[in-house]
């Protein structure tokens, strides 16, 4: 990728700090300030992440940000995984917004993912 992007994966956390942030946004917007896009992926849980990004899924985003595949099957063989499961966890990734399939192939989504875990 030529510019860095990132996501924020947020775990924890109240509707209510969720909403302040927006109504915040918001308002900043609507007095014209200029407000920066931001990508954030927001898990109520360390269990309900822990489903998402296990470690065959981490080593597999590892993979995917130097080397990106042309499909699941070329991805499942550099992996030396079985294809169903790589699908599975292409499909559980691609869900969360963490890569993206196209004609091109299997790529991440950003560059940098950075974790805050609330209390």
């Amino acid at each position: 990728m030529s510019k860095q992007t990132k996501i924020d994966v947020i775990v924890g956390g109240s509707l209510e700090e969720d909403l302040k942030a927006f109504a915040d946004a918001w308002t900043r917007a609507a007095a014209g300030a200029a407000v920066a896009p931001r990508r954030v992926l927001a898990f109520e849980s360390w269990e309900g992440l822990a489903k998402v990004m296990t470690p065959e899924r981490y080593r597999l985003l590892r993979h995917l940000h130097g080397h990106p595949e042309p499909s699941i099957s070329s991805l499942a063989r550099s992996l030396q995984r079985q294809y169903r499961r790589v699908h599975d966890d292409v499909t559980a990734l691609e869900d969360a917004g963490l890569i993206a399939r196209s004609a091109k192939g299997v790529t991440m989504t950003a560059d940098r993912i950075s974790t805050e875990i609330r209390f």
